[in-house]
């Protein structure tokens, strides 16, 4: 039986996971003072126009200001008299000018949040999107008889003009008056959002979306999830007061958590969720993948390391590649990995084997909640996809560069520090006005340099009559000096 676990015993950090039995299948987190803003609908300042970006940039009331496409900008922003069709950014929109945007992904790195102004508000059966009138239909993952019967359920909705609605995949089965009621909740809330916007002035936060656990039930939950189980009181009445409003038929799944045993350790998923913050995964029969993330993509490669089970070469390949798809699909949702991942199969030779673990991968991946697209194994046995990113990165929020290699994973040995920093006290010696050089070295690159590189700096001090003075430090680590 699936479960959803809610652990939020620590203040700093509230913590949700679904597992299968002991099997965890998905997790979130969400650290205090870092609640996600995607889905945030604010009151935005146009602070400045890029036509050669066909964009705008916007102070929306956070720190760094966000980043608005063209577009992505409701034609009921532009300027009086501009043609929808022909319009330019610079003539449509101007400066200091209000409109209203809904953050569409998160701040990443030294990029601002990307912004909309087709917002979209998100009910458990039904998603409203109050100002795009072309945007309406049903999930793309909804297929063949439910998508049929959803459609005909859809069109019995009320709702205002230049409106639309996109149905969700909880929808399925759920009938007209149910769907209504989902769609009444969502224009109330509008209405309410609406007003606030016209009632301020400046930039500043109308809607804050809804908190980790009731964002969990709204999306997470099915009929498969038999228990949600949540460790804290207050956490507890939340989801049951939210529960009794959405679906009171399933309230009765949500339980209060009172063992001594620690909820997740009572099912032993804090080992799967520490593997999801390590570089390398083992597999079960003894292979391994290794993650790694560069600037441009994530690379996933696939080692055979112990697996030596099959008959043959070919066998022990596929079979290894077998587990690495499932594993990967999982890993890809428990770590939240977006944009391009290529995966490095070992490789096959057989082209049917090869299908096997594209098809393996695709099952594995119908689970995912995530848009994912992906291509077929190349001749060099690589695979790239494309994963929607609904979150930031697991290890986005939980870690920074190491302050020594600076996120390369890589520093210089003793030896090549030494005879870095002997050339450059050479170079500086040599500038005109220069007395003496002081450099502050990591000690054992001070006691390289003073037992096997004395003569070159005797030598350097003679030459250009300076002063070569070399303090070890025992707080410096190689490759850092001060000079």
């Amino acid at each position: 039986m699936k479960r959803m676990l809610i652990n939020a015993t620590q203040a700093e950090e509230r913590r949700l996971a679904i597992v299968d039995g002991q099997k965890l299948l998905d997790y979130e987190i969400e650290i205090e003072g870092r609640e996600q803003r995607k889905g945030n609908i604010y009151k935005a300042v146009v602070t400045r126009v890029e036509p050669s970006l066909e964009a705008c940039f916007v102070d929306y009331g956070e720190d760094r200001h966000g980043f608005l496409p063209f577009k992505e900008i409701s034609k009921q922003y532009f300027a009086e008299g501009v043609s929808a069709s022909s319009a330019r950014i610079q003539d449509a929109i101007k400066e200091g000018q209000e409109i209203v945007v809904q953050v569409e992904k998160e701040e990443r790195g030294n990029k601002g949040a990307a912004l909309t102004t087709f917002i979209s508000l998100a009910g458990r059966y039904v998603v409203l999107m109050p100002n795009n009138p072309r945007g309406g239909g049903v999930s793309r993952r909804i297929e063949g008889e439910d998508r049929a019967e959803l459609k005909e359920a859809m069109d019995q909705l009320e709702y205002p003009k230049g409106m639309s609605i996109i149905a969700r995949t909880a929808g399925i089965g759920r009938s007209a008056p149910e769907l209504q009621w989902d769609l009444n909740y969502l224009l109330k809330l509008w209405t309410a959002i609406d007003g606030a916007a016209k009632g301020g002035k400046g930039a500043f936060l109308i809607y804050q979306e809804s908190s980790l656990v009731i964002r969990a039930i709204r999306d997470y939950f099915n009929h498969d999830i038999g228990d949600i189980l949540i460790d804290t009181d207050d956490i507890y009445e939340q989801a049951q007061q939210f529960m009794a409003h959405v679906m009171p038929e399933h309230a009765a799944r949500v339980k209060r958590y009172r063992d001594d045993a620690a909820l997740f350790s009572r099912f032993q998923i804090e080992h799967q969720i520490e593997s999801a913050y390590a570089r390398t995964v083992q597999l079960p029969s003894g292979g391994a993948i290794v993650i790694d993330h560069t600037e441009a993509l994530v690379s996933v490669d696939v080692n055979s390391a112990r697996a030596i089970k099959g008959g043959d070469i070919e066998e022990t390949a596929t079979r290894t590649n077998l587990e690495a798809a499932d594993e990967v699909a999982r890993q890809m949702r428990l770590r939240d990995l977006g944009g391009l991942i290529v995966i490095d199969f070992i490789d096959m030779d057989e082209s049917k084997n090869r299908r096997e673990v594209e098809s393996r991968l695709r099952d594995a991946l119908r689970q995912d909640r995530a848009r994912v697209q992906f291509g077929s194994i190349s001749k060099f046995g690589l695979m790239e996809m494309s994963r929607q990113r609904l979150k930031p990165a697991l290890s986005e929020g939980s870690s920074i560069p190491c302050p020594r290699c600076g996120g390369s994973g890589h520093i210089r040995d003793t030896e090549s520090s030494a005879l870095q920093i002997l050339r450059i006290i050479q170079e500086e010696s040599m500038k005109d006005n220069t007395a003496a050089v002081h450099v502050q070295v990591p000690v054992e690159v001070a006691s390289f340099l003073l037992n096997e590189k004395r003569t070159e700096i005797t030598k350097i001090e003679l030459k250009q009559r300076v002063n070569v003075l070399m303090v070890p430090n025992k707080t410096l680590e190689t490759p850092n000096y001060k000079l």
